[in-house]
């Protein structure tokens, strides 16, 4: 995968960079693919859901609203997603079970992380355009994200 900084220089203002600072907890630290989003606030119902099948490549964008107050992400739900084909997963929010999801083959770029467990009531929206950071995340577009941050295609 070619560098964010280098597809920056390379497309310029054709890609939106996300200015916020989002700690890498997966263990690919580089990743790409077509969006795929959910939006929810203290529940992970929707995204238990949906990484649970198949991602062919695609990378999940979660809008948790900048939540640190639970956890939307856990080890047997990036298990999930490994094994459904995602590439990653970009949560404005937090995870938990960092350490083993450190051992993933997968990318995860997250707020922070807190221990405490969502809601599972499956409030929220799946592939709606969220938007966080000044950046619009649509549902198919291209999402490129390695240890310098993430870039997104208008």
């Amino acid at each position: 995968m070619t560098s964010t900084a280098d597809l920056y220089d390379e497309h310029g203002d054709a890609l939106q960079s996300l200015p916020l600072p989002l700690r890498d907890f997966g263990g690919s630290v580089a990743f790409e693919g077509p969006i795929r989003t959910v939006r929810c606030f203290q529940d992970n119902q929707l995204v238990k859901d949906l990484l649970a099948t198949p991602g062919d490549g695609a990378v999940l964008v979660i809008d948790g609203a900048g939540s640190l107050g639970t956890a939307l992400m856990g080890d047997m739900i990036a298990q999930s997603a490994v094994d459904n084909g995602w590439a990653g997963v970009v949560i404005h929010g937090a995870i938990r079970d960092s350490a083993a999801i450190g051992r993933l083959p997968l990318g995860v770029k997250a707020l922070g992380t807190n221990p405490r467990k969502s809601g599972k009531t499956g409030s929220g929206e799946v592939d709606a355009v969220v938007r966080f950071g000044d950046v619009a995340f649509r549902p198919g577009a291209r999402l490129y994200a390695d240890e310098d941050g993430v870039l997104v295609e208008r």
